[in-house]
């Protein structure tokens, strides 16, 4: 048991920042009321287990902090993704060499990152991604005009030829140049606002599951869990339709042949921020699938257009995705570790 003063003790306990003290082996001999409401556990519980048994997944090597254990050395990372039994907090981590009565102890200090960082991160991942369609609406119409000339001159081509074997070839200019203008329109993804109508979002998750089930491979399952107390809004729900089905069908890839679940879930969430915007209420849909998770090089630039981890893919669906939500006035952020990866959208409904 770790000798704590009265006075020491009393410090910790009042502190914000979370504190864990673990031993040389990494087992917790210590944690204060914040590192317990960040854990989910009671002190009771936690103290002489191993770390490694209470994060069931860490973005940061916990290898790393073997290193730092007596060694007089500490290190900070600012972001680090730390999943629990039933919940995952991203959090500011810093692991401190500590001697306790000639007894090497390591600290960590971890510290929630506030929702005004969350706010800050998501209006400057907005900013960037708006950056980058920009940049590619703008090559895409670059691309379209040679692209229709040179669809116009193979047609042209194609008349003077008398050879039938030769307009083979005029032939494939022409169906790859379509090939390659209905990429770009995909590219620039809609442009106009559609008609927004009252509607059900259930309704438009129910059509997407009956979509998806008519080419499911074997082995994965669409569950939901719908909260019936969301109310109908306006929207439009061709729009609406095409971006779950855009994420959902990501999540079926993603689990491919080693099967598995989604789950489809639906509530509401009070005093949402959306945008640096404040609403009273919003709707929550979660889509979340137990495959392999996203590669975390690439959540950075996920909805990014052409931003793929599947071979053959393109890119674009949800660049698409975002890109509908964004024009009901909502947002879609995700989670992803091995074995989870969890895409919540928000879409406002009073302000």
């Amino acid at each position: 048991m770790l000798d704590i003063s009265g006075l020491e003790r009393l410090v910790l306990e009042n502190q914000v920042t979370a504190i864990v003290l673990l031993d040389a082996e990494l087992k917790i001999q210590y944690v204060n009321a914040s590192a317990e409401q960040l854990l989910g556990q009671s002190a009771k519980r936690l103290i002489d287990e191993p770390l490694a048994t209470q994060v069931k997944h860490s973005s940061l090597d916990l290898g790393k902090l073997d290193t730092v254990c007596g060694s007089g050395q500490s290190f900070t990372d600012n972001e680090v993704t730390l999943v629990f039994d039933s919940h995952h907090a991203l959090v500011e981590l810093s692991a401190t060499s500590i001697n306790n009565q000639n007894r090497n102890l390591l600290m960590l200090e971890m510290r929630a990152i506030g929702q005004q960082k969350k706010i800050s991160q998501e209006l400057y991942q907005h900013a960037q991604q708006q950056a980058a369609k920009e940049l590619v609406r703008g090559l895409a119409h670059e691309i379209k005009n040679p692209l229709g000339g040179l669809r116009g001159a193979a047609q042209l081509l194609e008349k003077e030829l008398v050879n039938p074997e030769l307009k083979e070839f005029t032939g494939i200019i022409i169906e790859q140049a379509d090939r390659l203008r209905k990429l770009v329109d995909r590219l620039l993804g809609p442009q106009r606002p559609g008609l927004h109508e009252l509607h059900n979002v259930h309704s438009v998750l129910e059509k997407v599951r009956q979509l998806v089930k008519l080419d499911l491979p074997e082995g994965i399952s669409v569950e939901r869990d719908y909260d019936p107390s969301i109310p109908d809004f306006e929207m439009d729900h061709e729009q609406l339709l095409q971006a779950f089905l855009n994420i959902v069908q990501n999540a079926v890839q993603a689990l491919g042949q080693n099967g598995g679940n989604i789950n489809i879930v639906t509530r509401t969430a009070h005093q949402a921020t959306i945008a640096g915007q404040r609403f009273k209420l919003a709707a929550e849909i979660r889509i979340i699938d137990n495959g392999p998770g996203i590669p975390t090089e690439l959540l950075d630039t996920l909805f990014y257009p052409m931003v793929t981890g599947r071979e053959g893919g393109t890119g674009l669906g949800l660049s698409i995705a975002q890109n509908l939500i964004n024009q009901h006035k909502g947002k879609i952020e995700c989670a992803s570790w091995p074995g989870h990866t969890e895409f919540t959208i928000h879409l406002p409904l009073r302000r």
